[in-house]
């Protein structure tokens, strides 16, 4: 059994409208999220072999906060992961080695939520809100190259609102 983590960035900040969308770091709300998220993933025991990581400035801030609860976790931090589409997204993941048996990606929307919708399409929770912070937990068996070809268990989502 394989599973994927799909982490949206945290809340970011709007607060200095010079910066590019890429630059925006994230809004105290989010560094807030971002811990009470650390805190879930310890407590779940999420340890991921392999963390894939947008380059975008919340991107990396959302991993910095998380990064400490998730062990030993090889990070790569791709510049093709921001803005990507679902379908670059599914592509970037049919690549993974089929030694790596769990991974967290985390991106930005609509592409993360529409690769969510992708693997688990009955999910009426999923089709209506990807927000801030979001984890979703995938769970299915077969080869990474066929993810998507059929039906992935959306096991978990998990919003920072509703963690204590």
């Amino acid at each position: 059994m394989k599973h994927l983590y799909l982490l949206r960035h945290a809340k970011s900040s709007w607060d200095d409208p010079s910066l590019a969308d890429y630059e925006r770091p994230l809004a105290p709300r989010g560094r807030k999220a971002g811990r009470k998220l650390a805190e879930h993933v310890r407590r779940a025991e999420i340890e991921p072999n392999l963390v894939l990581c947008s380059s975008s400035t919340r991107t990396c801030e959302t991993l910095a906060l998380v990064r400490p609860a998730l062990g030993d976790a090889v990070v790569e931090i791709e510049d093709a992961l921001y803005a990507a589409d679902s379908d670059h997204l599914l592509t970037r993941l049919r690549e993974l080695p089929e030694s790596t048996t769990s991974v967290l990606l985390i991106a930005h929307n609509p592409g993360l939520q529409d690769l969510a919708l992708m693997l688990a399409p009955g999910s009426r929770q999923l089709a209506e809100k990807f927000p801030t912070g979001a984890l979703a937990t995938f769970a299915f068996d077969g080869p990474w190259a066929r993810l998507g070809e059929s039906g992935a268990e959306l096991v978990a989502l998990v919003v920072p609102r509703d963690l204590a």
